[in-house]
């Protein structure tokens, strides 16, 4: 509860009602965002509760410590409409103001609310006791707002440092799946409007194969007899089965098991004997074992450097007309943005050159 003077000698509790004597005074603590804080950690399983609550003898954890077994993306998600929940129980307070003769005996509790999981809304009134200040609501909410944004935002993006994973580092050789990359793990600024493509079959060249959920193509050893289809490549290349004619789609690729290989997209008219960059209707990033990153746009390169991404991310906004690369680790980092227009849907685009057996390419799992 946030603690209100009466007078000098005496301090007054918002939720209990009980006086405090000047001794027993809280030492400079909000206790209703305290309560807050403690259901908020509680819920996400962290260990947040104030240290002077801990049993004695207990580890004190650092703020922010994952404990449960959950993922840091599920941890961040609750966390998220717990912070929600916590801006809108501030701005009821504020719109309310203070309530006089509240009972804790007879009302549900706003924090019992919270740690429910039920919506609190200005339709569905909960009663919160304050009579702090305007002032000090609107320091709260300030306050509130700005964790709120950091949760939604780039949160994991400052973790520890032996919680950080590195990124993809140039190499001339193709490490193999036991020796990946430990998966980063962040809140990806692209989230909702991730997508998860799949390989069209119908376009693959018979150099390549596809595992059975679409989303891994190879390099064979050996040519391999797909039926005869219009859509094929005769170049080892493919495209994915979506067509995308309209709003903002991202998606990630993982490269680090190919030594050659361009990642872009491609108007779905696209001559099927032509390389992926080399057309007036696709664009790409194109890595070379050489070391050298390139971007193709209007059948032109710009050499773009020697980092190799391990993981692209790939930003389509057809609402815009823009097209960006990225490359993945703790958080996006922008590699290249160039313009897109075409007169027939893109599609997400896929070149394994050097046809050395077994190198991949992965569409990655997206995770909303």
């Amino acid at each position: 509860a946030v603690p209100v003077w009466l007078d000098e000698d005496d301090l007054g509790c918002c939720i209990c009602q009980e006086l405090l004597p000047p001794a027993a005074r809280p030492a400079a603590e909000n206790l209703l965002l305290q309560r807050l804080a403690d259901k908020l950690g509680a819920a996400a399983g962290l260990g947040l509760a104030s240290p002077g609550r801990l049993p004695a003898g207990a580890p004190r954890s650092p703020p922010f410590r994952v404990t449960a077994q959950k993922s840091i993306t599920e941890v961040v998600q609750e966390l998220t409409v717990l912070a929600r929940k916590l801006v809108d129980i501030t701005k009821l307070v504020q719109r309310q103001g203070p309530l006089v003769g509240y009972r804790p005996d007879k009302e549900v509790s706003t924090l019992g609310a919270l740690s429910s999981g039920q919506d609190i809304s200005p339709a569905s009134p909960t009663p919160v006791a304050s009579r702090t200040s305007e002032e000090e609501i609107r320091a709260i909410l300030r306050d509130l707002e700005e964790i709120q944004e950091k949760l939604r935002g780039n949160f994991l993006g400052k973790e520890a440092p032996e919680e950080q994973t590195r990124e993809a580092v140039p190499s001339s050789s193709c490490p193999q799946p036991e020796q990946s990359w430990p998966a980063p793990r962040r809140v990806s600024q692209f989230a909702q409007w991730a997508i998860t493509p799949t390989f069209d079959l119908e376009s693959l060249s018979c150099s390549l194969e596809v595992s059975k959920d679409c989303r891994k193509v190879t390099v064979c050893r050996c040519q391999q007899n797909y039926l005869w289809s219009p859509q094929r490549f005769s170049a080892s290349q493919v495209v994915c089965s979506q067509a995308l004619s309209s709003g903002r789609q991202y998606w990630e690729v993982d490269t680090q098991y190919c030594n050659n290989w361009a990642v872009g997209v491609a108007s779905g008219t696209m001559a099927r004997d032509r390389m992926l960059g080399r057309t007036n209707d696709s664009w790409c990033i194109e890595w070379k074992d050489t070391g050298k990153l390139s971007a193709w746009t209007m059948a032109k390169e710009t050499v773009l450097g020697s980092d190799r991404p391990g993981v692209v991310g790939i930003w389509l906004d057809l609402e815009e007309g823009k097209l960006a690369f990225y490359s993945v680790a703790n958080q996006e980092s922008l590699v290249y943005e160039c313009e897109v227009s075409a007169s027939s849907p893109l599609h997400p685009a896929f070149w394994l050159f050097g046809l050395q057996p077994g190198n991949s390419l992965i569409i990655k799992q997206a995770k909303i």
